[in-house]
């Protein structure tokens, strides 16, 4: 049974017929009814393409979730953060057709904003277990000094990911990461971004290469 909680011109919760009613987001929504499908169908190869493909970067998505939650976090008006940055690396970054698919790692998107981000980014292993960024100053009125640092590390071989969220302002000019010990001695795509203080603003993730292990 479906309700009408504020009146008849406010939203539908629940099932009315073959339509249910939901509200998420402060949105209001309308949907049908899935239908059943016939036991024993086959799906066809392009179907099961599709669903591999889906499957693929879900999971590859998986150990970003902490980072994509606030990347995302603008760009997540009808749907979840984690949603918005699948829906970019499926179109963009995936490569390949099922079974062998990949991730473009330069194409992939970690943060999506307007912040303006950090300037002439150098990466390296200063020692096995420690990795340096340095950057230089560039004033813009559209950033601020306490812009925090977003720094995150993949081996594609563990599927682990590492890294950290603040701690790290864009004035400092440097900052360094100390390596999870299962990442040392392995090579690391590295990504780069800014977040604001009050974290309502975010720069675009930026591929900073894959880093060998000394």
């Amino acid at each position: 049974m479906a309700r009408i909680r504020s009146g008849i011109l406010g939203p539908i919760h629940g099932k009315l017929g073959s339509i249910v009613g939901a509200v998420w987001k402060q949105t209001a929504y309308l949907r049908t009814m899935p239908t059943e499908t016939k036991s024993g169908v086959k799906a066809t190869p392009a179907q099961i393409a599709c669903r591999e493909k889906f499957k693929f970067v879900q999971q590859w998505l998986v150990p970003f979730y902490a980072y994509v939650t606030v990347g995302f976090r603008n760009y997540a008006k009808d749907k979840t953060e984690i949603n918005a940055a699948f829906s970019k690396i499926y179109r963009y970054a995936t490569v390949g057709a099922y079974p062998d698919l990949n991730i473009d790692y330069e194409k992939v998107v970690l943060t999506k904003g307007h912040l303006p981000g950090l300037y002439s980014v150098v990466v390296e292993l200063a020692q096995p277990d420690l990795l340096k960024l340095n950057w230089k100053q560039n004033h813009n009125d559209d950033s601020s000094t306490d812009d925090q640092v977003m720094l995150i590390v993949y081996n594609r071989e563990l599927k682990i990911v590492d890294g950290f969220i603040g701690g790290c302002n864009r004035a400092n000019l440097q900052c360094s990461l100390e390596l999870n010990p299962k990442l040392i001695g392995k090579s690391l795509d590295v990504y780069v971004s800014v977040v604001s203080l009050n974290g309502k603003r975010v720069a675009n993730s930026e591929y900073l290469g894959k880093v060998n292990p000394l």
